[in-house]
């Protein structure tokens, strides 16, 4: 499955069935995927006039090695990820991010911002919601009712919890959480993306 979609001043970019979404707003990427597939992105990239170097910052929804195996292709930018997760990456540590899974490798990386639940970074609010890794993290843009869910909640199910750092009853809790916000668009880690009645969706999958 591949795609690149513009919502708004939103793009969504999947690159792979293996690659986390993309979102790119503005100067700020939500995730990276793996980085195995940069020829792609940067054609993707260019169709928009965006560069590589435009990017000023990188979010990382979690520290899984689907989701910021891309980090480095975005030179110029600064990494943001919950402080729970920040260690993984600062330590290029290959079990906890799951890189071999990936068969990827993983360098340490400079985190320039730790994020906590509740702090707002390039518009969006943080959601602490563990349960798919310690540290990750949904953004939500309260003013679109955007939800930007990692891999916490897709749009037909939500995050595995049998894998290093994952949590079951963490997850409820924060499907809890997800499922008390006002969303109206939900922006998820891997697959379809919900382009209407998200909150429907959500209680749907919380129910289930």
């Amino acid at each position: 499955m591949m795609f690149v979609k513009k919502i708004g001043d939103i793009i969504a970019i999947q690159l792979s069935d293996i690659d986390s979404n993309i979102y790119i707003i503005g100067d700020t990427v939500i995730d990276t995927g793996t980085g195995f597939n940069f020829t792609r992105l940067y054609d993707f990239l260019k169709r928009f006039k965006i560069s590589f170097e435009d990017i000023k910052w990188v979010i990382n929804t979690h520290a899984h090695f689907d989701h910021i195996g891309g980090n480095g292709y975005f030179y110029n930018a600064k990494i943001a990820i919950h402080e729970l997760d920040a260690p993984v990456l600062e330590m290029g540590d290959a079990e906890k991010s799951n890189a071999a899974f990936f068969n990827g490798k993983i360098r340490p990386m400079k985190v320039e911002k730790k994020l906590k639940d509740k702090d707002l970074i390039n518009g969006l609010k943080v959601i602490h919601t563990p349960g798919h890794s310690p540290g990750s993290i949904c953004l939500y843009d309260e003013k679109k009712k955007i939800l930007f869910s990692g891999d916490t909640i897709f749009a037909d199910g939500v995050g595995r919890t049998d894998i290093l750092g994952g949590n079951e009853d963490d997850l409820i809790n924060s499907l809890e959480k997800i499922e008390k916000l006002d969303v109206k668009i939900l922006m998820p880690g891997h697959g379809e993306l919900v382009l209407e009645n998200a909150k429907k969706v959500i209680a749907d999958i919380c129910k289930g």
